[in-house]
Parts: structure tokens; sequence; C-alpha cells
């Protein structure tokens, strides 16, 4: 009787369809609308860092803090987010996540203390780092594995458009209104998007009647915690994990840092530009990955391998910032063409998202996505606050409506922390073993 019940469920899961495209997009919409939230916090301290200082009585480096407590506890989550949603699913984390990033976003906002600030900057951080692996985990259950790259290149073109919104949009919404009204605002944003999980997402087709597109070993994990944990020691076993997990950071880390913190500054004091219009510069180099990155994904895909799209990025995008920072007499047209270019080039960075897919066992998809992500940003949890630092050691004592004021040498040496980690990430990639799009682990 239970063999015949057994062969039953088998022919009506094999009689199961696969679900319907729009269905399938609009659990990854959700997704994708918390970790464009996501990035629109981690980089808006860009455009308001002379109402931050202003606000706390605080320099560079403790601005560069600031801003940098957001990835601290970012980076602590992503072993127990990667862990946690192989064991648990993507949509309880993603309730939780934005609930708890909500109540961070309240908390920066309404604020006078610094170290209040840095908490909820810490909280928003550390809710907002299951974004990004819920979204890979949905994407491996509701799409096709050969979309995968190119999934992983839209999502991350959402995160842009959240960084984008965090640019000229929110420059003028804080002339308008102030920062600390527009930064509540957005905790109420982040608060719609639990409703909306809560409501619509779905962890598998299977949930809601329709077969699913992941493989068999992940589609209901059986594992304990303690197997999980030692599959995370495990996944660095293998040589890939190691490089993509140390290169990502100089090419994630090098972007974020210019567009999420220290570029308007240095595009302030190079070209005296005005904050608003510097922001814009921003926004252009924001659009370019936004859009390069589907593209580097789907091209990856199509020509089925890894490395030459991956290394190839970095390496035009070690150039591209060398010459914006050390080529002296360069107009700010060249600057904005060069900036395009090397932006352009950084969007293959999503590639080490499959690569590193594909180089550890298929159980461990959440593992090895979150172990990715904290080498994304090991990057900006490092430059952002070492760049701060090198400027207030090279500050001339320069005030301007009492606000530090840096010239554009103290810039350049801290600008040195960037390009020296690329020139590291062209290495090691060169080093990885190509998978040419299939599970080599």
């Amino acid at each position: 009787m239970a063999t015949a019940t057994t062969e039953v469920a088998a022919q009506r899961g094999s009689e199961l369809s696969h679900p319907p495209l729009l269905l399938s997009c609009s659990i990854f919409a959700v997704a994708a609308l918390f970790y464009l939230m996501g990035f629109y916090q981690r980089v808006s301290p860009a455009v308001m860092t002379d109402e931050l200082m202003r606000a706390f009585g605080i320099g560079a480096g403790s601005l560069g803090n600031l801003s940098a407590f957001y990835f601290y506890l970012y980076v602590a989550m992503q072993i127990p987010t990667g862990i946690l949603i192989d064991r648990l699913g993507a949509r309880k984390l993603l309730i939780g996540g934005t609930l708890v990033a909500s109540a961070g976003a309240l908390l920066f906002g309404s604020t006078h203390s610094f170290a209040l600030a840095c908490l909820g900057r810490a909280i928003i951080g550390g809710s907002t780092a299951v974004g990004w692996v819920v979204l890979l985990k949905l994407a491996t259950h509701w799409f096709p594995a050969r979309k995968f790259a190119m999934l992983s290149g839209l999502g991350l073109m959402f995160g842009n458009l959240g960084a984008l919104t965090a640019q000229v949009p929110l420059r003028v919404s804080i002339q308008h209104f102030g920062w600390r009204p527009v930064v509540i605002a957005s905790a109420l944003a982040i608060l719609l998007i639990t409703v909306l999980a809560a409501l619509f997402v779905k962890n598998d087709p299977v949930d809601s009647g329709y077969k699913s597109y992941a493989p068999t070993g992940v589609q209901r994990s059986a594992m304990s915690l303690w197997d999980l944990l030692k599959g995370f020691k495990s996944i660095f076993g293998y040589r890939n994990t190691w490089l993509i997990f140390l290169a990502q950071g100089g090419i994630v880390g090098s972007i974020l840092t210019f567009t999420g913190l220290w570029g308007t500054p240095y595009l302030r004091a190079r070209y005296d530009l005005a904050p608003t219009k510097a922001a814009i510069v921003c926004s252009i180099m924001i659009i370019c990955w936004a859009v390069s990155s589907p593209i580097c994904g789907a091209m990856s895909d199509k020509i089925g391998r890894r490395k030459p799209i991956y290394v190839g990025g970095c390496g035009v995008a070690l150039v591209g910032w060398s010459v914006m920072f050390f080529l002296p007499g360069l107009p700010l047209i060249g600057f904005v063409i060069v900036a395009a270019i090397t932006s352009v080039a950084s969007g293959a960075v999503v590639i080490g998202f499959a690569f590193g897919k594909e180089s550890v066992p298929v159980q461990f998809l959440g593992t090895i996505s979150g172990t990715v992500n904290i080498g994304n940003m090991i990057g900006p949890t490092l430059l952002q606050p070492g760049i701060g630092k090198v400027l207030d050691h090279n500050w001339t004592g320069q005030l301007r409506n009492g606000v530090h004021v840096y010239g554009v040498g103290a810039f350049q040496k801290g600008f040195i922390l960037m390009v020296g980690w690329l020139v590291l990430s062209t290495i090691l990639l060169s080093l990885t073993t190509e998978s040419e799009c299939k599970h080599i682990a």
C-alpha cells in the first residue's frame, strides 16, 4: 500500500508543470525590491556627508566608520545567513530581514547620538545581509539553472537602481525635507516590502502546486545545522572558493567605496563640483554598473565560460581607476568617460556568484552565495574607513561651514588602497580554474 502511494505521488510529481513566468518574476521582484532598498541604505551616506558630519560633529575617519558599520554586521551575518537559508528557506528570512531593517533605519534617522546612529547602521546592514542570498535562492528554485548568471546580474541591476536612487533623487529630497525625515520614510518603504513578502513569496514552486527548477538535493534540505556548518568549512577546501572570495572585494569595494562615500567629496575637491553635480557623476557610474551586470552574466552563460569576462573586467577596472585618480590634467569629461568604462567593466563581478556556485557541491548553494558575498562586502568594509583614516592623517586643518575639507593629494593617497586591491584581484582571478558553466566540484 505504501509502495503504491509512493508511486502515485511520484507520478503526480512528474506530471507537474513549471510555474508561470509571471509568477516566478513576481516572487523574484519582491526579493529584488528588498535588495534595492538594502543597496539604497548602503550608499546613501555619500550624498549626506556634510549633514552627517555636522549632525554628529565628526571628521572623515568617524564618518567612514559610521558608513562602514553597515558593512561590519552585513559581513558578520553572511555566514549565518548562508546556513539559515539552506535550513529555513528564503521566505522566513525575507520577512524577518525587512522587519529588522525597517527598525534599524528608524533608529538611524531619529537618534542624535553618534553611538546609536552607528548601531542603527549596523542593524540595517545585518538585516539587509539576507537580501542577496534570498534573491539567489529564489532564482534557483523559480527559474531554470541556465538563467542563473543572467538573473544574478539582473538582481545586481536592481541593487544599483537603489544606489541610483540614493544619488541625485536622495540629494534633492534631503535639500527639501532634511536627511532625518527622508531616512525615516525609507524605513516605512521597507516595512511595505514585509507585507508583500508575507502575502506573495513562497520558498519553492512546489508550495504553489508547480514543479521546482531546483536540483533535488536543494529542494528540501534535510541536513542538520552541524552538517551545514561543516559544509561551510568544506567549501574552502575548493581552490576557486578562496580565489573568488579574496578577489571580489577589490572590484565591489572600489565602486561602492567611491560611489557610496568618497566619490562626491573627491569630485568637489578636484573639479569644484556642487554636491548635486558630483552625485550625477556617481549616478552615471551606477547606471553603467547596473546595465552591464546582467549583460556580463548573460554573455558568460552564452559563451559557456566564466574566466574571460571575469578576469578581463577586473583588469579594465584596474586601469580605469588608476587613470581616474592619478592621470594629471584629466578633464571632467574625460573623467566621466573613463568612469563609465570602469563601471561597465566592474559589472563582471556578478560572474563570481555563478562561478562560485559551480565550484562547490550543489547542496551548498546558500552557503557559497553567502561566502562570495562576504568577499564582496569585505571590500567596502575595509576601504571606506581605511580611506577615511588616510584622509584624516593628511588633513591640513581646513574647515568649511564646520565640515572638514580634504585636498586632492589626500584622496589620491587614500585611493592607493583601492588600486592595490584591484591588482591583487586581477592576479587571483587569473589563477582560477574555468568551470565552463558546469559543476566542477
